[in-house]
């Protein structure tokens, strides 16, 4: 019998994780994964936009505009900056990134000062904005290498059914 043919690279699972991880955030408009992988294709962290840890989902605001204090803006963590900090304890020089969104310039900074050296994202749609601006001016300046992930496969469908294992 030949090996099945129909299994996903590596950056499709990888960015798998990636959008998995995106599923435990409790943002209600948008919700980011992220992904650190080593160069042995060991993950060595993940993360999703949320609260701090001993902050309660319930205690802050989740909105999207209005006061500043009464956003969700000066509370959440973003996804690669929890993946950073919730990283199996190594160091990440040389590691790589996938996330669902490119990173903001408050997260490259994470990401630069971390020694990330490659960041794979599904989405720039807020390309042209003056932190995607920034974010790419800084990595660029860093030598991080960043690319869209090409994707051969649009969804992947989990199944929780032990008649599907």
């Amino acid at each position: 019998m030949a090996k099945r043919n129909n299994y996903i690279s590596w950056d499709e699972y990888f960015m798998g994780v990636a959008l998995l991880s995106a599923k435990r955030s409790k943002d209600p408009s948008t919700q980011v994964g992220a992904c650190i992988v080593n160069s042995r294709n060991k993950i060595v962290g993940a993360g999703y936009n949320g609260l701090p840890a001993g902050c309660h989902d319930d205690d802050f605001p989740w909105n999207k505009e209005g006061d500043f204090l009464r956003t969700k803006y000066p509370y959440v963590c973003h996804a690669e900056l929890n993946a950073i900090l919730n990283n199996i304890g190594m160091d990440l020089h040389g590691c790589r990134i996938y996330t669902a969104l490119f990173p903001c310039n408050e997260c490259s900074k994470a990401i630069i000062q971390a020694g990330i050296t490659e960041v794979i994202f599904l989405s720039d749609k807020y390309a042209g904005t003056d932190a995607f601006i920034a974010s790419k001016k800084m990595l660029d300046t860093a030598g991080v290498k960043c690319r869209k992930v090409i994707a051969n496969v649009d969804n992947i469908h989990l199944s929780f059914s032990e008649r599907d294992v």
